[in-house]
This record gives structure tokens, C-alpha cells and sequence, in this order.
């Protein structure tokens, strides 16, 4: 008898362990796959989460999160996009929110549609719900249109889930592009998970949410790239009240509540302008795209701290291993595709780690001509 639930082997992690396997073997490599800031938590913040644990705050706090932090999240979305969040609880970071948002919603059966490529969460606990993975192909240009969406709509669906600025492409969709999968969202009743994490890395155009959009719209945002704060697990969702209810409920015989302490330091993080971190974002963006734009076919990331090339001689993996071989640590795009073409770079790194990883890869590129 086994004793793992058979529900585990609906999750792969194949891609991942093979990566991490090559990965082993290197020596202080250029390491272009993390997914998280290269900068530190601001002073303010780290100050303000001394003090809370020094004065005491360091017990459970209510499952739903303090009231100060669920107001100034509310009151956040209405300084930045005119849109004030309704029914905010905070969670155990983004993907805590992402688990119990599909942890109250999919039945088995149930369709989830997202965009293919699309970060790795989406696709594996749909399945471990027993869900069905409806990933909308969205090459080459990644952008997830309405008419797409809604030619994979079918009775059995239940939920579209979209990520913009989106991990691992970059790519960021525009206000009126999020507004028209809201009106397929509305026309076919179907709940809208939008996974907000990267809005404050916008580069070209002006930030954009679903909040407002659609009453069915649940909102996922967080702290870990807009402050750095990975390792403290804060989030926060909103949206429909039935919704937050119930993953409320779920969250008080799972994360029970997110980190005290830490949930203090966030309301200092809303109000501290990552501006100048931003500029240095759109300055590293535009030096990777630079130098892998002509060897590479590469879409400009709008967004977040991604780009998503296609591999020479279309074999994602076996350009990755070569970059491995090379002490070039990327990520192979079938980790977050049904397509193995392309690979992931975060430029979350060093301008000199890209400059020297850029350079790397553009030999690379040239065995293959």
C-alpha cells in the first residue's frame, strides 16, 4: 500500500528537479532564474517589524489580517488605479491566496482557463484539485486576448485566471485589453482570479487592474516583489464576499493568518515609493533586450522581471542545458508552457550578471547558425 495520496501524482515537478539537478554541478554560476528582487527590504519597513515584535506583536492575529492593513490595501488600489478593494483579507503571501482562492472555488471538472505560458501554480493545483486546465496559447506575442478565451469557454467552465505583468513572459496587458476579458468574463459567468503581483513593475504604459471591471473579479496582490519581502509571506485578496468567506474559513485550518509582525510592516510598505527601483527595472529590461534582440526572437517585456526568448533550433530544454554547461543558470520554458520553444530569464539580477549571462547566451545562439 501506498501511502501518498493519489492526488500528488496529478502534480510534475520533472521540469524543475531537472534543472536543479544540472544546476548542482555548477560552480558560482550567472544565475538568471530567480524570481525574486535583487534589491533588499526598504529601512522603514524593517524598522517598523523591529518594532512590532520588540513591543509584543508577534501572537496570531485574526484570520482575515489586522484591520489597518486590510483598510490601507483598499485604500492603496484607490491612490493608484481610482478603485478602492472590496472585501479585503490578507494572506500567507500571493501563492497562500492563489491556493485557497482555487481551494473554494474548483470542483472536479471544473475548467480553469488561463494563458499558456502561465507560472507553474496555476496548472498544478488546478489539477491536484481535480480540476481541468483549459491553457490558452498565446504565442508568439503572449498577450491573452478575449477572443481566445472565449472560443475555449464551455459549459464545464468555471474560472479564468490572468497574470499581467505576467510571469515568465513579461508581458503586461493594457486597461481596455483587461476590460474586454471582463466582458467575456461577465457574458459567460465565469469567476476572474487575477493575480496582480507584479503591478508596480510596469515599464511603457500606464498600471491597469480588473478591480472595478467585473463584480466576479477576485484580486491577488502582495509584497514580495513590490517590497522584497518574499520570505515574510504577506498577501492579500479581494473580491466577492462569498469568496473571501470561504477562503477565510479555509485559511483558519491552513496558513491560520499571516505573519503579525510582518503584516504591520506592510501598511509602511504601501505608502513607500519604489520609484527609483522601478527606473533601475526599466534600465536592466531594456539592457537585456538590447543585447539579446539580435540573435534572439524576443517580445520586449512590458513588465515584471522577465523575458521569454525562443531558443535556438527550438529546443528550449537542450539550449538550457548548454547555458547550464556554460555556467548560465536559466529556465526552460516547458517548466511553464505545453510548448518546449522558449526559455526564462529573470533580469532580477546585477546589470553586470546580465550583461556577462547576455553575452553567454549570444555565443551560444551563434554555435547554433
Amino acid at each position: 500500500m501506498s501511502f501518498i495520496a493519489a492526488r500528488m501524482g496529478r502534480m510534475d515537478a520533472s521540469g524543475i528537479r531537472k534543472v536543479f539537478a544540472l544546476a548542482a554541478k555548477m560552480t558560482d554560476p550567472i544565475n538568471l532564474s530567480i524570481g525574486q528582487p535583487d534589491f533588499d527590504v526598504d529601512d522603514a519597513i524593517k524598522e517598523e517589524a523591529v518594532a512590532r515584535i520588540r513591543a509584543g506583536f508577534n501572537k496570531y492575529t485574526q484570520t482575515w489580517g489586522i484591520e489597518e492593513l486590510r483598510e490601507e490595501a483598499s485604500a492603496y488600489y484607490e491612490r493608484r488605479f481610482g478603485t478602492p478593494l472590496e472585501n479585503v483579507m490578507i494572506t500567507s503571501g500571493v501563492s497562500g491566496g492563489l491556493f485557497l482562492a482555487l481551494m473554494a472555488t474548483v470542483d472536479p471538472g471544473d475548467e480553469v482557463i488561463f494563458g499558456d505560458p502561465y507560472f507553474v501554480m496555476y496548472k498544478h493545483l488546478t489539477n491536484l484539485l481535480g480540476g481541468v486546465c483549459r491553457p490558452v496559447d498565446t504565442y508568439p506575442d503572449f498577450k491573452l486576448r478575449a477572443e481566445a478565451v472565449e472560443a475555449a469557454v464551455t459549459d464545464k467552465t468555471k474560472a479564468l485566471i490572468v497574470n499581467s505583468p505576467s510571469n515568465p513572459t513579461g508581458v503586461t496587458l493594457e486597461k481596455a485589453e483587461l476590460q474586454a476579458l471582463a466582458d467575456v468574463a461577465r457574458k459567460h459567468n465565469l469567476l476572474v482570479i487575477s493575480d496582480e503581483i507584479y503591478e508596480r513593475f510596469h515599464y511603457d504604459h500606464a498600471p491597469a487592474t480588473l478591480a472595478g471591471m467585473y463584480d466576479n473579479v477576485l484580486v491577488l496582490n502582495g509584497f514580495s516583489k513590490m517590497a522584497a519581502m518574499t520570505g515574510w509571506r504577506v498577501g492579500y485578496a479581494a473580491g466577492p464576499e462569498a469568496i473571501i468567506q470561504q477562503m477565510n474559513t479555509l485559511q483558519q485550518y491552513t496558513f491560520v493568518c499571516a505573519p503579525s509582525f510582518a503584516q504591520h510592516a506592510a501598511v509602511v510598505a504601501l505608502h513607500t515609493d519604489p520609484g527609483d527601483k522601478i527606473d533601475a527595472y526599466r534600465r536592466k529590461r531594456d539592457l537585456i533586450y538590447a543585447a539579446l534582440s539580435a540573435k534572439f526572437n524576443v517580445v520586449e517585456p512590458g513588465g515584471a522581471f522577465y523575458i521569454f526568448p525562443e531558443a535556438p533550433g527550438g529546443d528550449g530544454e537542450a539550449f538550457v542545458a548548454k547555458a547550464i554547461e556554460n555556467n548560465v543558470l536559466i529556465i526552460p520554458g516547458s517548466v511553464f508552457s505545453e510548448k518546449n520553444t522558449h526559455f526564462r530569464i529573470s533580469f532580477a539580477a546585477s546589470e553586470g550578471t546580465i550583461a556577462q549571462g547576455a553575452e553567454t547566451l549570444n555565443r551560444l545562439a551563434d554555435e547554433y547558425r
